[in-house]
């Protein structure tokens, strides 16, 4: 039975991806699992720290280190479900350098990719919501698509080839998850099931 299971969950998307409904949705079906938000959620509560509406690789960078350090409060086999995995900020700065956003920056990426990997080593399930027209989640405007579409094919492209080792043997199981509101709530209920 799911109760019986204690898994650290992240899930990984892009912005307007369906995330926050997804991990609402499991923690009001199963109460005895923490829901972990967004780092900036974090940092805007506990640092005063808003984030620009143009964000900057040191903005993500500064979300990466929050959202590893979060993590790492998390032992194995604490029943907790993360809203972001490392990886999504890692995703997210190389998706600036893709659109020429000014703030990219090489270096920071290179020193990221490691404390991605650290924090990936706290997660023992890792939910990936890619976009697609089937799902019908649409997002305005004001959401920045080009950096959305380009964050959603970085973090494909990382997950997919891992050109930054981030996954190693001991990583998290990876699925990804598709379709209606209801389809993945009873999809992520069936891998923490069938979580080992």
């Amino acid at each position: 039975m799911l109760h019986s299971r204690r898994v650290r969950i992240a899930v990984s998307g892009t912005h307007c991806s369906g995330k926050t409904t997804l991990a609402e949705d499991f923690v009001a079906a199963h109460r005895d699992y923490l829901h972990e938000p967004e780092p900036y959620e974090w940092l805007e509560a506990m640092y005063g720290e808003a984030i620009a509406d143009q964000p900057t690789t040191e903005d993500f960078r500064r979300q990466l280190e929050l959202s590893v350090e979060r993590l790492r409060t998390y032992e194995r086999g604490a029943r907790v479900i993360a809203e972001r995995s490392p990886v999504d900020f890692l995703a997210y700065m190389l998706a600036l350098g893709d659109l020429s956003r000014p703030g990219h920056d090489r270096e920071i990426i290179t020193s990221a990719a490691e404390i991605a990997a650290a924090g990936i080593a706290h997660i023992d399930l890792l939910v990936v919501l890619p976009l697609n027209d089937g799902d019908r989640i649409a997002a305005p405007e004001s959401e920045d698509l080009d950096l959305r579409d380009a964050m959603n094919e970085r973090l494909l492209d990382l997950i997919t080839r891992d050109e930054y080792a981030l996954f190693t043997s001991g990583s998290p199981r990876i699925i990804e998850i598709q379709g209606t509101r209801d389809e993945r709530l009873r999809l992520l209920e069936w891998a923490v099931s069938d979580s080992r």
